[in-house]
């Protein structure tokens, strides 16, 4: 099979050789694979951020939130057995959800308590599933809490711990006793916000926390696919009446997820300009290379090699290169990723901590690959790459092969 000529002409150009063009060849592929690798391994990671806080999030909140408008759900019982009725929602519980003052053995924090009945908690939530040490359970005696909270406490499963209700700030002429509760469990969702900040007891002892005899403040509702809550949320609306409000999982926490989203945005801008540098290294190359073959152009074009195929054999040239730069940056990019854990083992080893859960907030380095965003910084950088090549290789396409030949 016999090849075009602008691109056996590429081919030919590419031919390694102890030359000055061969090493700024290899320099230029190499900017380009770097910074394919830097845009695949961040766009990655950011992504890997925004699934996992999703992830953590839906296994511990509900996907929906329903409550009253006229003050606190009555008859909760009722209402959660009208809403499992509805098809694609899998369990519904009554909560209580107030900050209080927790208190051991001297130490202090200031956790959010949630109380649920016991036997619902498995039906609005994944944290049964992601118990550290003891086991989830609630009656009017103990409560469960996360690991953080725990260690930073120094609180064990079995200990004592008091809960002060925030009705003595808000009640100045009432005074309500600390609630004394058995530590039954610790769980670890392996993120920082729950694991320090929220705590499990029952319903009855977060009612007399807040000065509620019967009620609760809202109600939590699980469903079977959590991405489709606009769905589930006109359901639930349609269900209940116009007297209770329903919010869904993506607007209660829609600051973190705007957030994230335009966090990845400016780092993919960022970074961009860093891959626009890498490209400008090829157009140095053809440069570098249309100067140095400037008599073999010369005798092309007097051969009767027409403008087009000298200049699409400098496309060509740059194409190779940026084809090759970028399948690299996509191998060295994922084979980073792959590796990121023994990374960071490995660094952790030396005392660098890379990525302390107490400021990132997870206890791991997440990342995910999405073959749409690898094919987008494949294209965006083709068509760069192609943008960088023309200028040389119209250079090299206007030479007049007279004043070519006579160039020493």
């Amino acid at each position: 099979m016999r090849l075009p000529f602008s691109f056996f002409l590429a081919l030919k150009y590419l031919r390694p050789k102890r030359s000055f063009s061969s090493v700024v060849t290899v320099i230029s592929i190499l900017g380009v694979l770097l910074g394919v690798a830097i845009l695949v391994i961040v766009l990655s990671v950011m992504t890997g951020f925004d699934n996992m806080w999703r992830d953590k999030i839906l296994s511990f909140k509900p996907h929906l939130t329903v409550t009253s408008l006229y003050g606190p759900v009555e008859e909760e019982e009722e209402l959660c057995q009208r809403i499992e009725s509805i098809e694609g929602i899998t369990g519904a519980a009554p909560n209580i959800q107030t900050r209080v003052l927790l208190q051991y053995e001297g130490r202090l924090s200031a956790p959010v308590v949630l109380g649920v009945p016991s036997e619902r908690v498995a039906r609005i939530s994944k944290v049964t599933e992601h118990m550290h040490r003891g086991t989830f359970t609630l009656d009017e005696e103990s409560i469960v809490l996360g690991i953080d909270l725990a260690g930073s406490l120094g609180i064990r499963v079995g200990d004592t711990v008091l809960l002060y209700s925030p009705m003595n700030v808000v009640s100045m002429d009432e005074m309500y006793l600390p609630e004394e509760l058995i530590v039954s469990g610790i769980f670890d969702m392996g993120m920082r916000d729950f694991d320090s900040g929220f705590i499990f007891t029952s319903l009855g002892v977060a009612r007399d926390l807040v000065g509620m005899e019967s009620g609760a403040h809202g109600l939590y509702v699980m469903t079977a696919d959590a991405f489709r809550f606009d769905h589930y949320a006109v359901a639930l609306r349609d269900a209940l009446g116009p007297a209770y409000d329903v919010r869904t999982w993506q607007q209660v926490d829609s600051l973190l997820f705007d957030a994230l989203a335009h966090e990845k945005a400016m780092m993919f801008i960022l970074l961009v300009f860093i891959t626009i540098v890498a490209i400008f290294c090829v157009t140095n190359t053809l440069i570098v290379i249309t100067v140095q073959k400037t008599n073999e152009i010369g005798v092309l074009k007097a051969l009767g090699f027409s403008s087009l195929k000298i200049m699409g054999a400098f496309v060509w040239l740059g194409w190779i290169q940026c084809l090759v730069g970028i399948a690299g940056g996509i191998g060295t990019g994922l084979l980073v990723l792959n590796n990121l854990g023994n990374i960071v083992a490995a660094l952790t080893s030396i005392d660098v901590e890379v990525f302390p859960k107490a400021i990132y907030g997870l206890s791991e380095i997440p990342w995910s690959t999405s073959a749409s965003e690898i094919i987008n910084v494949a294209v965006f950088v083709m068509v760069f790459c192609t943008l960088s090549s023309i200028l040389p290789a119209y250079r090299a396409a206007r030479l007049d092969p007279v004043k070519a030949l006579r160039q020493e």
